[in-house]
């Protein structure tokens, strides 16, 4: 008898090898316990904070992520622009000009569903783009027929903007899930179209950092306007920020939202 619901794992932005090793610690913990059906995860930050390599891409897949979502750092490493047939299961967001390579979303099999994944990024307060509503469409159209269950990735600055995109998706995906902020909100829903909603699902990697960030370097840019050089906090505790989405296999609908936040005791290990 065929299960009534999919449990799909969203994980937030992971931020480079402490939140790898932050994955390898909470990740099989988590899909035991929520019964996860499919684990989809932002890897922009994974390879040092900005970008994707083919061996943090590997490592990733080995310790149980089964699709990629991207964003505004999706360019950061040459071998993934060069090497981008070699990343399968890397999604890059659909906004992008039509010229850019890459694909603009992915359909997986989950135990005999097509579910259908895919990402845009934001235009406020971030580099000028196509339009994300309108790329949606595009997408949507390609897709029509061929999943019921749909997850998006808003990769985007504004809270407004993930707003308006959940609304103008609401009743045609399963589920908008927001990234690029790395702070996990509280407005988690399900809006009255059936589409699961969070402005921003948070991160994974360091807990006792500016976003992930170094918090020396951060204030030391706030403090005197000056270039300060950004990279990933290696000390202090790790953190593991997701969602749970449940969606019915008929309807497409995002029946339940659970958001999903794990602190390590001391410095992932």
């Amino acid at each position: 008898m065929q299960e009534k619901n999919l449990n799909i794992l969203f994980i937030a932005d992971i931020i480079g090898s402490p939140g790898r090793k932050v994955i390898k610690q909470f990740l099989p913990g988590i899909k035991e316990e929520f019964a996860i059906d499919l684990v989809i995860a932002n890897g922009e930050n994974s390879a040092g904070g900005y970008g994707i390599t083919a061996e943090v891409y590997h490592e990733l897949m080995e310790n149980g992520i089964e699709v990629f979502t991207m964003g505004n750092h999706i360019w950061q490493k040459k071998e993934f622009i060069q090497n981008i047939q070699n990343f399968p299961k890397v999604i890059k967001p659909a906004n992008y000009p039509p010229a850019a390579p890459g694909q603009n979303y992915f359909l997986a099999d989950v135990k005999g569903t097509t579910v259908g994944i895919f990402n845009l990024e934001g235009r406020v307060f971030m580099k000028p783009l196509d339009c994300p509503f309108r790329a949606s469409d595009i997408v949507l159209d390609e897709i029509k027929g061929k999943a019921r269950i749909i997850i998006v990735d808003v990769h985007a600055e504004a809270t407004s903007e993930k707003k308006a995109l959940g609304y103008y998706l609401n009743g045609r995906v399963s589920a908008v899930i927001g990234t690029h902020t790395h702070v996990q909100t509280a407005d988690d829903q399900i809006f009255p179209g059936g589409t699961g909603f969070i402005t921003d699902a948070g991160m994974v990697g360091p807990y006792d950092s500016v976003i992930g960030m170094n918090k020396e370097q951060i204030l030391t840019r706030f403090l005197t306007g000056m270039p300060s050089k950004f990279e990933v906090e290696k000390e202090g505790r790790g953190v593991f920020n997701a969602v749970v989405l449940k969606v019915d296999i008929e309807s497409g609908n995002c029946k339940e939202i659970i958001r999903v936040n794990r602190i390590t005791e001391a410095k992932p290990s």
